[in-house]
């Protein structure tokens, strides 16, 4: 695997292999390495378009030859290298236009599921942005339609479960917050698949307390409230995303560690953050995954969940994350089946299902370590 710099990143190419810490010096490494390859896992931040492949970007960038997305691997390969968090929303904003009818939602969607249960993902909470497709002509009821089609195929086909999170682009203001509470509550359109209801996009200048109604409303429908928070912005961020949201994960949360009482809190409550240490890299909030916070944020006892957040785009995947964790974290088989569990504990899964899946993380990890 390449070797993750300990300088400032400066930027990852779309489709590379993912990067890992080069960690062959280590005995066994590459056992762990196939160890997290074969470990069942769920993954709770996930973002629907971010998750596009490059051959499923180069597919839908033919089908629609005025974007300026690039058809070539090599110029995507460029094209997606990110120079700060702006420039990084400005090129998935631009993969965002290429879904433009409810045949490149299934397919996008369906691909997705493909990809995630090569990674052994038995369980994933994809993010959605309904505004972003419905706003550009795609029709509502096709559009629900398409990822329910997708997910019961890929389900049936795959095994992967999918759930989805509706998430506000926060960019686009209140308008598009009507919107989305619309169809994630609306009966005749909420799809079967629907469990929470998130708010994504740029932090700053996007105050979480304006949002308030529509957390209210969502969650007064049944849905789970699963803000970013915390990413780009401070500690006062995750604070209104609890207080004025209240959020039952964070998103990021990275900038909480800047804040002992905050980690106090979200440890007591058992209040997951949505960890995802390669695009935290990626987008300028961490500057080197050395001074990634999640080792503070074991230490203070907050539950940590490992996610790729928009994997191609990072030059990542799940099973890449989990690599990049057991080296911050100096985690062993066990170590890593426990923070598999995590993601299982803060998942929106049902019991019966919660238990079946830690069950299975449990067997595989002492399958593996049977003598």
């Amino acid at each position: 695997m390449t070797r993750v710099p300990s300088t400032t990143f400066r930027g990852r190419r779309f489709g590379e292999e993912p990067l890992t810490d080069q960690l062959s010096t280590r005995e066994g490494v590459r056992d762990l390495h196939a160890f997290i390859a074969g470990l069942p896992k769920a993954e709770l931040h996930v973002h629907h378009v971010g998750s596009a492949s490059p051959r499923i970007v180069s597919t839908l960038a033919a089908r629609h030859p005025d974007s300026q997305v690039p058809t070539d691997p090599e110029a995507l390969a460029d094209y997606f290298t990110f120079t700060d968090f702006a420039h990084f929303i400005q090129v998935y904003l631009s993969v965002v236009d290429l879904i433009r009818t409810p045949e490149d939602v299934r397919l996008l969607t369906y691909e997705v599921a493909r990809d995630m249960a090569r990674q052994q993902v038995r369980y994933a909470e994809l993010t959605i942005t309904p505004w972003s497709s419905t706003r550009r002509g795609i029709d509502e009821r096709a559009f629900m339609d398409a990822i329910e089609d997708a997910r019961k195929a890929a389900e049936a086909e795959f095994g992967v479960v999918l759930r989805w999170c509706f998430d506000i682009p926060g960019e686009a203001g209140l308008e598009a917050a009507e919107e989305t509470l619309r169809v994630a509550t609306d009966d005749r359109l909420r799809p079967e698949g629907l469990v929470s209801f998130g708010l994504g996009g740029p932090e700053i200048g996007v105050p979480r307390p304006q949002f308030k109604p529509y957390f209210d409303q969502a969650i007064a429908a049944g849905l789970r409230s699963v803000p970013h928070a915390g990413e780009t912005t401070g500690p006062g961020t995750v604070w209104d995303a609890l207080n004025e949201l209240r959020a039952e994960r964070i998103g990021h949360g990275t900038s909480s560690a800047q804040d002992p009482k905050l980690l106090a809190h979200l440890a007591e409550h058992r209040i997951a953050l949505e960890v995802c240490p390669t695009s935290n890299i990626a987008t300028r909030a961490v500057r080197t995954l050395d001074e990634h916070p999640i080792k503070e944020f074991t230490r203070a006892g907050v539950l940590v969940t490992i996610n790729s957040d928009d994997p191609p785009m990072f030059g990542t995947d799940l099973n890449n994350e989990y690599a990049v964790a057991a080296r911050l974290l100096d985690l062993d088989e066990l170590g890593l089946a426990a923070l598999a569990k995590n993601a299982v504990e803060a998942s929106f899964l049902d019991p019966a299902g919660k238990t079946r899946l830690a069950e299975e993380i449990d067997t595989y990890a002492s399958a593996w370590l049977a003598p």
